[in-house]
């Protein structure tokens, strides 16, 4: 049969994994198989698991079978055994991302109907795949909506800031108690804060009610990065979600040259201008301020102007 294969993209590795029921409604995820190569490599064990049986149509089995099969053979080798999986990927290093603790590596082999997203780990001892199956126009869908971002606003909804499908927030409780929760695009109104759905109103509403404040932690900025501070002509250290920065030891002689050093070891950390001056106006202005998002700056560091948005209703 014919079909595409592509490593998969930064935002569809989020689809080889178990979703909420809300997420797998809206993508039309049909189930996953999960397989493994034996002791020796070179066997192929499965187990299947749906998650939409409605959806799971002869069509689909039938797609499912020659994909695999396919996947197994000489042509494509992806899942002919650990050795031949591990040289597949390896040749194509844009496949790799970091999975829950080890480096795995993911393509999506799309049909005419429907979308396959394959996650791989080539270790002995583990499981070596999951084929996640989807309907894939409902996928695509869905995922163009998720790339517009979660919005986050105050109860009389006015905007506060929006951050992409799966990252991070911080909520600071009354009590002084931090917590982190990874954040999921349901639609438009409505999203996942750990593995609870809310409304966006009455999310923010219950953040007000309770004391909390809210920040995002983006996955765009790094944990930390150094800042020249002016006004001791030292080096200071700026961490994610923290206000102020933290002194070091560090100094590098006339301001300019302790400036021209902060640049420097933001550089080897693979630092880029426009997220050291995210991460800077984040810690003096707050985290939650449109200056505190790397995209709000050119590859220089210079602001950009905002763009125009445009939400569905």
């Amino acid at each position: 049969m014919d079909f595409v294969i592509n490593p998969l993209t930064e935002a569809e590795c989020k689809y080889t994994y178990a979703q909420s029921t809300q997420i797998e409604g809206q993508t039309g995820c049909i189930g996953h198989l999960r397989g493994d190569f034996g002791s020796g490599g070179n066997e192929f064990f499965t187990s299947w698991f749906d998650h939409r049986r409605d959806l799971k149509t002869d069509q689909f089995k039938n797609e499912l079978d020659e994909v695999i099969n396919a996947l197994r053979s000489e042509e494509y080798g992806l899942l002919k055994s650990r050795t031949d999986m591990s040289q597949y990927a390896k040749s194509r290093p844009d496949s790799a991302f970091e999975g829950s603790y080890t480096t795995e590596y993911g393509f999506r082999a799309d049909t005419e109907k429907y979308a396959f997203l394959i996650r791989c780990n080539p270790t002995r001892g583990d499981y070596n795949f999951y084929c996640y199956c989807y309907v894939r126009e409902w996928l695509d869908r869905h995922m163009e909506k998720a790339s517009r971002g979660i919005r986050f606003i105050t109860p009389d909804y006015k905007e506060k800031f929006i951050i992409p499908d799966g990252d991070k927030i911080r909520i600071a409780l009354s009590d002084g108690e931090q917590l982190d929760r990874t954040c999921r695009y349901i639609n438009e109104n409505y999203l996942e804060v750990g593995s609870n759905l809310y409304h966006i109103c009455e999310f923010a509403e219950r953040m007000e009610q309770n004391g909390n404040t809210v920040i995002p932690l983006r996955s765009s900025l790094p944990e930390k990065c150094y800042v020249f501070v002016q006004t001791e002509n030292c080096v200071g250290i700026v961490k994610k979600g923290e206000s102020g920065f933290f002194r070091t030891d560090i100094q590098g002689g006339k301001p300019s040259e302790t400036n021209a050093l902060v640049n420097d070891m933001n550089e080897k950390l693979g630092l880029t201008k426009d997220q050291t001056e995210a991460m800077k106006a984040g810690s003096m202005f707050g985290w939650d301020t449109p200056a505190a998002d790397p995209k709000s700056y050119d590859k220089s560091g210079i602001p950009v102007k905002p763009k125009q948005k445009d939400y569905e209703r």
